[in-house]
């Protein structure tokens, strides 16, 4: 049994340390939500006396946190992870942040001598409570290695995607991807109204054809040929127009910084962004099909 500090106890890291939990390990919680708290304990995990009481007494450190910006702010400085760690825990961050800072505090972290990977996850709040998660890991090899375990007790799929910075990068990439082939499954669906061609046709004939993706017969936009898609529970949200707009945002930064040349990835968070703006910010992503009818 190890003892981990897990900070970030929401709709994502709270199901996680529930999972670290079950697993047997000791779970020190820390949140700024006392709600979140709550259900913290109420899971078996235990309240910390403190962040910093918390990272000094663990021998793994897991954070799931909003945006670059908190990762900078609670690793960094006097008061930050890095400074009050132990010596020779393993700090994991699994929020989804730009490459660069992903980069820069992992750097930070090797020359205080302390292991870190970054590991953003695929699979939403259903992976996250189910441990089905797939974690995209950036770090030194033996990094990965001491990190496994723990990502195994939260996780069904561990990929080592390099060295630091790379699970962010193929987080990005991947949700990219997503974004892309979301509003063009929409698009076809829009089309194929339009025209008088029947939902479920359309999805019989590009399911098994070259229009095949997960964006079609996974999380089909449309109510009725995917049972279990968002589209059948009128958009309730799985995964939020406005989560898909933060990894499309983040993936433009890192083309910026690159070089790369990503038209789609430009127009799908124009679009994406447009989207969110009419309200529909928390959403499911796939309820774009809507905004593409003009409805």
């Amino acid at each position: 049994m190890s003892t981990i500090a897990f900070i970030g106890l929401g709709n994502m890291g709270g199901p996680m340390a529930a999972n670290l939990v079950k697993a047997g390990h000791r779970v020190l919680g820390a949140d700024v939500t006392e709600a979140a708290m709550e259900r913290h304990v109420a899971a078996g995990g235990q309240r910390a006396a403190s962040l910093v009481a918390a990272v000094a007494e663990a021998d793994v450190v897991v954070t799931m946190l909003p945006s670059g910006r908190e990762v900078n702010a609670l690793y960094l400085g006097e008061a930050g992870i890095i400074a009050h760690a132990r010596a020779g825990a393993l700090l994991i961050d699994s929020s989804t942040i730009d490459v660069d800072t992903a980069r820069a505090v992992c750097k930070a972290a090797s020359g205080k001598g302390l292991a870190m990977l970054d590991a953003p996850v695929s699979g939403g709040v259903g992976g996250a409570t189910g441990g089905t998660l797939t974690f995209m890991c950036g770090g030194e090899d033996e990094t990965f290695a001491r990190a496994k375990p723990f990502l195994e007790a939260m996780g069904k799929t561990i990929v080592h995607a390099g060295g630091p910075g790379n699970g962010q990068a193929a987080k990005i990439c991947n949700n990219m991807i997503l974004g892309i082939t979301m509003i063009a499954t929409s698009e076809a669906f829009v089309l194929a109204e339009k025209l008088g061609l029947d939902a479920q046709k359309l999805f019989d004939i590009a399911s098994k054809s070259s229009g095949q993706s997960w964006s079609l017969t996974t999380y089909c936009p449309v109510p009725g040929p995917v049972p279990t898609s968002p589209a059948n529970r009128d958009y309730q949200a799985g995964f939020t127009a406005a989560m898909m707009l933060k990894d499309l945002k983040l993936a433009q930064d890192a083309a910026r910084s690159a070089g790369a040349v990503t038209p789609l990835g430009a127009g799908a968070t124009a679009l994406y962004g447009l989207y969110a703006a009419q309200g529909e910010a928390g959403t499911d992503f796939s309820g774009i099909v809507n905004f593409l009818r003009g409805t």
